[in-house]
């Protein structure tokens, strides 16, 4: 035992695990104890507490409403009426939560129940009743009242009653607390054996160990040690009287707090002024907000902002925000470039900082008083070498280093957040200019905007990366590593931003195109026709309704694939796996573009190898759809020559390469080959991107919106694939699809803490504007055969059309008249159900969804349940294409479901098969 060395490092985990025992033995014995007494707690903490605060509550309203009444009395002075206006507010709301508590004490309840008329008693016969002989000026009333003290004897006989009531209430906890303390007794004697035998042991250790450590050194230590946890004070300084080592240790420890605290509070300011960024999207708000945080942090007396604003050739900075500023002030509007320090700091470049001032310049003013700061600091806000803003800020004391810090390192993050705010501001510009296109237009709007909330979540993403950097800081030798992590991080955030703010705005710029495209056929030839009918004969009549057709078609398609593109950057696609029969596929394909072949006199093939396996597991709905793209593509830029699939299995190497991964299951490999234009290597990958093909114009020979290629991708990567290209000009090109063979069955959903419902949008599967004419299209529709049953089935039927939009009343009345029906039109679902019961001979009902009044949903309930008309065929007509929607109408008590724009050859189909089942004999 003389030889063993007892270190410090030995007598430090001796003491702690001493210390650590002895609390976990007093934990285990707590923890057994407090489950029995959590109830009684609660009870004593919930209950009797809240009684307690409520009764004092009421007194005090009591108080504030008699203080109040006797200010105003003495004064005249209606500001003291606030208190008694506030009381007389409140102590109803207080009373009646009190009398809800005592609901298991009825004698308490009596009791309180015998305070109420004394308040109201009070507040009638002498609060306003004083109040209002004061504000007509009655002194003899006033002076009669106060001298029978009419008052004072309710307050008394209030207050007693109070008292009374609080006195009884403590008793009952009192009462409650001697029989938890009587439940606890045994606990609490464990416990002080517990407590004085863990004291002892503490004591005795820590006397133990301050012994047997020096003094200095354990300061130092400390010192050193505290810098390294989450929480340090870093105004800490370490004080020792000796002049040997350990003082010059204390002194350079000392300096690097010193350096540590200017930097932590850098950093800190930082990272509050950029978790301010989030969510704004005034640049007026932004830059009032970034004054108010800033000021105070420079302990400056004034500031101003102006910000850049640009008209013709001229660029001028104007004030936006001001903090502290006094009317007397009057500080410049607006400053042109060079003009004025302001405008010279925008032009230099430079921050200007000035002190001794003149005490004319400019006053700071206060409820006391008014004074002259001497120090003047100017900053231009940079962002991309050009100065965005220019801050000027006053203060009674000089600007120290730190504050000239961290403005400098503000500037590039200022600009950046006004530049983002700005284009914020124009995407919601053009936002607002798409949706007045058409109301259907509105609702797909409102999803491209959800885009926004990507910018949130990066600044939300930006506030966590400066948590992470803040809870680092206690690592010293790291500390100037950081920083620059730090810095680099948010410049990269910066570049980000402003990349997807450009990709928001060209999106745009291309969608306003190819939206207005058809949109502008449609109301040309619309108008045509309104106003020349009776010019036109039967042919050019037809030939503008089937472009007309076409037109809206077109719209339609190109909504759907905006939706499309919307949901898989959104991550709100979702992907089913299932068994599919790829032996079906060739036979799939040929029924399509076979006709397509033949029009272009174009040779197409589907060939598949031996070696594939029947059946794979992936989403065929999106398997079928990439291929429908890629071949309309090939059969669109194919002029002469051939075009050609070919189903394989890819070879493992090339198919682990592709896919970056190891892969057990065999991979498909189905290329489609033409013959047509070819893609530059140089345009190769920006084909892939939305909106974009090989010319980059909207003005493109083979027409298209450039959707089709970026949402083939982008399914591609949902189904664990990936897709490949490869062409020369003039030659034609190679699309081959790499997918596996089997894909792990899930279902992809994403919902968001925004409060909005998830939003799921039907796709469909639609290439008619790729691969033929309305002839064509003719072909997914009803066979013309069907014209000679419906005159028998259709003539005399009485219909009932419920809907408000007196366009479609329009055309679906015209359209059904037509046929020999007989139609009755209902503008909303309450007329409807007034019709049904005067008429009840309809054979079947067309319901609007979204109507005035009353809805189709409620219409449809009422219909099935009150009127009892189970059998009557009802027909949903719908403009909402939500996930579920077709569920919502039967579960209302639908038949059947049709989505708009309508397709007359659908809807008549619909009606065949439900009027049909009105005639079979039961």
């Amino acid at each position: 035992m003389k030889g063993w060395n007892f270190n410090i490092h030995a007598k430090i985990i001796t003491g702690y695990l001493t210390i650590l025992i002895c609390l976990v033995v007093s934990l285990f014995i707590v923890i057994n104890r407090m489950s029995d007494l959590q109830q009684e707690v609660d009870f004593v903490a919930d209950h009797d507490i809240e009684v307690h605060d409520l009764a004092n509550q009421i007194q005090k309203n009591v108080l504030d409403m008699e203080t109040g009444m006797r200010g105003y009395v003495i004064t005249g002075d209606e500001a003291y009426l606030e208190p008694y206006n506030n009381a007389s507010r409140s102590w109803l709301d207080n009373y009646n939560k009190l009398h809800s508590l005592l609901n298991d004490n009825g004698s308490q309840q009596r009791n309180l129940e015998e305070i109420k008329p004394l308040i109201l008693s009070w507040v009638t016969n002498t609060g306003e009743f004083v109040i209002n002989q004061k504000r007509s000026n009655n002194t003899a009333s006033l002076n009669e009242h106060f001298a029978n003290n009419t008052g004072k004897k309710l307050t008394d006989q209030l207050r007693t009653q109070l008292d009374s009531f609080l006195a009884t209430e403590k008793q009952l906890t009192t009462e409650r607390t001697e029989q938890l303390n009587q439940s606890n007794m045994n606990l609490k004697i464990a416990l002080y054996a517990l407590i004085l035998f863990v004291t002892v042991a503490t004591v005795a250790t820590a006397f133990f160990l301050s012994n047997s450590i020096v003094k200095t050194i354990k300061q130092v230590v400390r010192t050193i040690r505290n810098i390294t946890e989450s929480e340090v004070d870093l105004s800490t300084r370490i004080h020792v009287n000796t002049r040997d080592e350990t003082r010059e240790l204390a002194e350079a420890m000392n300096h690097l707090l010193g350096n540590l605290e200017k930097q932590s509070w850098v950093q800190k300011s930082m990272a509050d002024i950029s978790t301010m960024y989030q969510g704004i999207t005034d640049i007026t708000e932004l830059a009032q907000d970034f004054l108010t945080k800033l000021a105070p942090l420079l302990q400056a007396s004034y500031g101003i902002v102006y910000l850049r604003r640009s008209g013709g050739d001229e660029t001028c900075y104007v004030k936006v925000a001001g903090y502290a500023i006094a009317d007397e002030a009057k500080p410049a509007t607006s400053f042109r470039l060079g003009e004025g320090l302001i405008g010279q700091a925008a032009l230099d470049q430079r921050i200007f900082l000035i002190d001794r001032l003149p005490e004319e310049h400019i006053k700071v003013t206060s409820g006391l008083g008014a004074s002259s700061p001497r120090n003047l600091l100017i900053a231009p806000i940079l962002f991309e070498g050009r100065v965005e803003a220019v801050v000027e800020f006053a203060a009674l004391q000089p600007f120290e280093s730190q504050h000239l810090t961290l403005l400098d390192q503000l500037q590039d993050k200022f600009g950046s957040a006004i530049s983002s705010v700005n284009g914020r501001m124009e995407v919601e510009r053009l936002l607002g200019e798409s949706q007045i296109l058409t109301e259907e237009l509105q609702a797909q709007s409102e999803e491209l905007q959800a885009q926004s909330e990507e910018l949130q979540m990066q600044q939300e993403q930006l506030r966590i990366t400066n948590g992470y950097l803040e809870e680092q800081n206690h690592f010293a030798e790291q500390r100037a590593i950081e920083l620059k992590r730090a810095k680099d991080e948010l410049e990269d955030y910066s570049l980000k931003l402003k990349m997807s703010s450009q990709y928001k705005t060209d999106f745009l710029a291309n969608m306003s195109h190819e939206l207005r495209t058809p949109l502008n056929s449609i109301l040309i030839l619309s108008q045509m026709l309104m106003e020349n009918t009776a010019e036109m004969d039967e042919a050019e009549v037809e030939e503008y309704a089937r472009v007309v057709y076409t037109a809206g078609g077109d719209l339609l398609r190109l909504i759907d694939d905006i939706l499309d593109l919307s949901k898989i950057e959104a991550g709100k696609i979702e992907i089913v796996t299932d068994e599919v029969n790829v032996t079906e596929l060739p036979q799939l394909l040929r029924n399509i573009f076979t006709p397509v072949a033949a029009k272009k006199k174009l040779a197409f093939e589907v060939a598949t190898a031996p070696v594939v396996p029947a059946v794979i597991s992936t989403d065929g709905q999106r398997l079928q759809q990439i291929l429908k793209n890629l071949l309309s593509n090939a059969f669109k830029f194919t002029e002469q020559g051939s075009v050609m699939v070919t189903i394989d299995l890819a070879a493992p190497e090339k198919a682990e390469e592709l896919l970056g991964r190891q892969i057990e299951e065999p991979v498909l490999a189905i290329a489609i080959t033409d013959t047509g234009i070819g893609i530059p290597l140089e345009k190769q990958q920006i084909i892939f991107d939305a909106f974009q093909q090989v010319d980059g114009t909207t003005n493109r020979q083979y027409g298209g919106t450039g959707l089709g290629l970026s949402i083939c991708r982008e399914f591609t990567k949902l189904l664990g694939g990936v897709l490949v290209v490869q062409s020369e000009p003039k030659k034609g090109s190679t699309f081959t699809l790499y997918i596996p063979s089997r894909l792990e069955p899930e279902s992809y959903h994403v919902f968001e803490d925004t409060g909005h419902d998830e939003v799921a949008v039907t796709v469909i599967d639609e290439i008619e504007d790729d691969v033929g004419d309305d002839e064509e299209l003719a072909s997914i529709m009803d066979v013309p055969s069907a014209e000679g049953t419906d005159e028998q089935l259709f003539y005399g039927k009485k219909v009932l059309l419920v809907e408000d939009d007196s366009r479609n009343v329009f055309a679906l009345v015209t359209a059904l008249e037509r046929k020999g029906i007989d139609v009755q039109v209902a503008e909303n679902g309450k007329r409807a159900i007034e019709m049904l019961q005067s008429q009840g001979d309809f054979d079947l009902i067309f319901m609007d969804i979204m109507m005035p009044v009353m809805g189709g949903y409620e219409a449809m309930k009422i219909i099935r349940h009150e009127l009892q008309l189970e059998s009557l065929p009802i027909i949903a007509l719908t403009a909402k294409a939500m996930k579920g929607e077709r569920d919502k109408c039967m579960e209302a008590g639908a038949s059947d479901y049709i989505m708009k724009p309508l397709n007359m050859n659908q809807l008549f189909s619909l009606m065949r098969v439900w009027l049909t089942e009105q005639v079979k004999p039961h």
